[in-house]
């Protein structure tokens, strides 16, 4: 007896187990805060009548229960295309079989520098904006929407951009490297149903292009001047200049190291 035990819990076996468990858990991180919770919720409730039923006796209720299964099955992929999206991308993102070179570091630091003053300026005056900088996950679908810039990306730049009744002031500007791509760039919103019902539609889009991509979005409100941070789906509020700047160069700068053909991302 003891012995069938050693073989079922041998090192592969919990190899096995620890891989799926992550899997599992990484699959939760990515559908927690989404309407998918909702709908997982709606198929455990289906797949418990369908067992009451039939212990039941409840044939008829059973049979529809049952034929109405693999209709669902068959929607799944259509009805989590949003979630299965997102977890394809982060998969991508993954350092497998990248090599792509990035700023040096005086240069993360000189464009932080640049971004943080703009932010300052506009937070003081209460101007809107919407900063996107990007970083492994493309965004020229994004920047498609825009009015393409491609310059060099000084703390004028933006601050001139977000001049209200400007030409491009409304909309988000999408950075790449040190260059501003584009500006008056249209996002998408978040589908979160649990946002606050005070954050408008600049918080909804910064947080909607952070849950498809790994980028990060700088915002200032038009309404109050707050300054703030979204990533991942989350967002950051009432950050001061010193904060800003921290957080900004503890997010980029670590994508400066030098890539090898099969680092992972952690």
């Amino acid at each position: 007896m003891f012995e069938q035990y050693i073989k079922i819990f041998n090192p592969i076996n919990l190899l096995d187990l620890i891989i799926v468990a992550f899997v599992i858990y990484k699959l939760m991180m990515i559908l927690k805060g989404t309407r998918a919770v909702q709908l997982i919720k709606g198929l455990v409730v289906l797949l418990m009548a369908t067992v009451a039923s039939k212990i039941l006796g409840l044939q008829s209720i059973n049979w529809l229960l049952e034929k109405a299964q693999t209709g669902f099955f068959i929607a799944i992929p259509i009805v989590f295309q949003p979630e299965l999206r997102r977890a394809l991308e982060q998969l991508g993102r993954g350092k497998l079989f990248v090599r792509t070179e990035y700023l040096a570091l005086e240069d993360v630091e000189k464009l932080v520098n640049e971004v943080v003053r703009a932010v300052k300026f506009m937070a003081k005056r209460k101007i809107g904006a919407l900063i996107v900088i990007e970083r492994q996950t493309g965004l020229a679908d994004f920047v498609e929407t825009g009015i393409k810039v491609d310059g060099i990306i000084t703390s004028e730049l933006l601050m001139n951009t977000f001049i209200p009744k400007t030409p491009l002031h409304d909309g988000a500007v999408i950075m790449q490297g040190n260059r501003l791509m584009a500006a008056g760039c249209f996002l998408p919103l978040s589908e979160n149903p649990n946002l606050s019902k005070e954050l408008g539609t600049r918080h909804r889009a910064a947080m909607g292009v952070t849950e498809v991509s790994d980028a990060i979005v700088v915002l200032v409100s038009e309404e109050t001047g707050v300054i703030s941070v979204a990533e991942d789906g989350k967002l950051t509020r009432y950050l001061d200049e010193m904060t800003l700047k921290e957080l900004l160069i503890n997010r980029i700068t670590p994508q400066q190291k030098t890539t090898h053909f099969w680092n992972w991302r952690s």
